[in-house]
């Protein structure tokens, strides 16, 4: 990447309607620049489509945090619907509280984060139908899934509304993401964006990115396989119960969860533990070949 070119051009503000960036991401996408918005990331769009829409605001747990904390920041009210036994969503309970509660906005990560798995597309498109109001289904993982995008359902349901980002494909300190939606959508959330939220070096790298399209794809390729790997492993060990994932990382449980975190801290390995959401469990971000070894062989010395 040019950086010095880029650099030179910094006492310039940015391009407050990021049109060429817009651009790439639509194609990439296979939608139109006007149903596409960039963000500070996903947290900025997240913000703006519950301030402009309001609440309630609706969301299985667990999943994102920031759903529940951004509702709470803008003082609205916040539905938490936990999932099954499987981690799928609980549709008659959604389709209830939408028919008891009529939420303003639905939140549905899928792959979900923490658990990795992606919902039922039945149960999201149940979701949608039955909503007065907009269904938000964050996508940041989807690159990762052999599940097909719900960008296609946008045309025959104009409440439905996507979340892509790049954070999780390698360029997270970019902080670039992109809302997807009909035109009247993008055009409220236009009013309330602060006009130079995306600055020029983002813009840039993250253009530079989508039109290596190559290198992009080799980089997904090998975290899935090294996420299959790293699966197969987990699942052989005694006293680890894995989740399948769609996602750039697993989700699996053990006997003492908090144990296990605090030795493989010790150790140099940091992973996320799950308690207070989901006690017992931690979640392994995929790694380079090199890291995951290393996760491995001392998670195998301490069980």
């Amino acid at each position: 990447m040019s950086f010095q070119k880029h650099l030179q051009a910094l006492n310039r503000y940015p391009d407050p309607q990021a049109a060429s960036l817009r651009k790439l991401m639509a194609k990439e996408l296979q939608v139109t620049p006007q149903n596409i918005l960039h963000g500070n990331g996903s947290d900025e769009l997240i913000y703006n489509l519950i301030a402009v829409f309001g609440g309630p605001v609706l969301y299985p747990v667990p999943t994102f945090s920031m759903y529940g904390i951004i509702s709470q920041a803008l003082g609205e009210r916040k539905i938490e619907i936990p999932l099954d036994d499987r981690f799928d969503l609980d549709a008659s309970g959604f389709i209830k509280t939408i028919k008891r509660r009529n939420p303003k906005l639905i939140f549905l990560s899928s792959p979900n984060n923490p658990t990795g798995n992606c919902f039922s597309e039945d149960r999201i498109l149940k979701i949608i139908r039955q909503s007065k109001g907009l269904v938000i289904v964050d996508e940041a993982y989807q690159p990762f899934s052999e599940k097909m995008s719900f960008i296609p359902f946008m045309k025959k349901h104009k409440n439905l509304v996507i979340l892509r980002t790049l954070s999780k494909i390698g360029l997270a300190g970019l902080r670039v993401g992109f809302v997807i939606a009909d035109a009247d959508i993008i055009n409220e959330l236009n009013k309330v964006r602060l006009p130079f939220n995306v600055n020029s070096l983002s813009q840039k790298v993250a253009s530079e990115a989508l039109q290596n399209k190559k290198q992009l794809r080799s980089d997904i390729r090998l975290i899935i396989s090294e996420r299959k790997r790293l699966f197969k492993e987990l699942a052989g060990m005694a006293g680890v119960v894995t989740y399948p994932s769609d996602a750039n990382f697993i989700f699996f449980k053990v006997d003492d969860g908090e144990r296990i975190y605090s030795n493989l801290l010790q150790k140099g390995i940091l992973i996320r533990s799950m308690k207070g959401v989901a006690d017992g469990c931690l979640r392994v971000t995929v790694g380079t070949p090199k890291e995951n070894a290393a996760f491995l062989r001392i998670l195998k010395q301490i069980l």
